[in-house]
């Protein structure tokens, strides 16, 4: 069943309606069906016109989706042979970010990314996607491991943020983050990172710091929350819609700021409702985007992201 976000709520009242006409007719009328069939109709062109104005907070509502496709149903579908590798070498494990040697496409990688999980359990134990120092070093480790192997890294990031815990901020959280970006900076084989839900601050960085960042259309990457932006600048998170429309966090702000490099298209009503078109467009792009990394050398790839960097912001 759906989940309706509240600016879909007369969506949600068409589909109501249709389910009770067609519950209440066992037989249905061929007039009926006529009628329903308009209703269905009615209901798609609503949908479709709501996702193409949506408002930087709405976007930021659909970004964090439950039902949004996560790293586990990425890789499930994207690629083969997935092999995660666990821990730091340092501390422990970290289950809010995942990764491991994977086949896309006939060609052998690393992937990396968050994990919010799916349900009340696996969202605790996943610890909502926000990685501690133990994930960060882990996700070092493993860059580094594709760089000695000679293998393309492909990220995908979906985090609030990183953990703000006492323990995170105690084993070096903030050292962490800052070396997980170095690591992204300084490999020499191509790095393409995709954020496809919410891209939070430095945790997401850590992860981002790419030759390519993909970004998917209705996702958002932002240095902070609108709720934690609003909080800071008027005292209340109330105010987290204001705040989201003029920190430019959505696909479409960042490619005309050229911090993302493209946007991935997702079908009609966001990536939530039909989840294998949109990871099978977001393959499409990242298999784009390898193709016309791996021909340059190691010295190119790691001046090509530096330039990128150090070019935002500049006029």
């Amino acid at each position: 069943m759906d989940q309706y976000l509240d600016f879909e709520k007369p969506v949600a009242e068409l589909k109501e309606r249709i389910a009770d006409l067609r519950a209440s007719a066992p037989t249905i009328e061929s007039d009926l069906e006529g009628d329903i069939a308009k209703l269905e109709a009615k209901a798609e062109k609503l949908l479709a016109d709501l996702y193409a104005n949506l408002t930087p907070w709405q976007k930021t509502k659909v970004a964090r989706h439950p039902n949004r496709p996560h790293f586990k149903d990425l890789t499930a579908r994207l690629f083969e042979d997935f092999m995660p590798l666990a821990g730091d070498r340092g501390f422990g494990e970290d289950l809010a970010i995942l990764g491991g040697f994977a086949t896309f496409r006939g060609r052998a990688v690393m992937v990396i990314g968050h994990e919010k999980g799916d349900d009340t359990a696996s969202r605790l134990r996943h610890n909502f996607g926000m990685g501690k120092p133990e994930g960060y070093r882990k996700a070092i480790r493993l860059m580094e491991l594709a760089d000695r192997f000679g293998l393309p890294i492909i990220t995908l990031v979906d985090t609030s943020g990183a953990f703000p815990g006492v323990q995170a901020e105690e084993r070096g959280q903030a050292e962490a983050i800052a070396r997980s970006t170095q690591a992204c900076l300084d490999v020499s084989v191509p790095v393409v990172a995709a954020i496809v839900g919410e891209g939070g601050s430095g945790g997401a960085v850590a992860l981002a710091a790419g030759n390519r960042v993909l970004m998917m259309e209705h996702a958002v990457y932002s240095v902070i929350s609108p709720e934690g932006c609003a909080s800071i600048l008027w005292r209340t998170s109330d105010k987290a819609a204001d705040a989201a429309g003029a920190m430019k966090i959505t696909a479409q702000d960042l490619l005309g700021l050229k911090v993302i490099d493209s946007i991935i298209r997702e079908p009609v009503g966001g990536a939530h409702r039909s989840p294998e078109v949109a990871i099978d467009a977001l393959g499409q792009a990242i298999e784009k985007a390898l193709d016309e990394l791996v021909t340059l050398p190691p010295a190119e790839l790691k001046t090509d992201r530096r330039r990128k960097f150090l070019a935002m912001g500049s006029l």
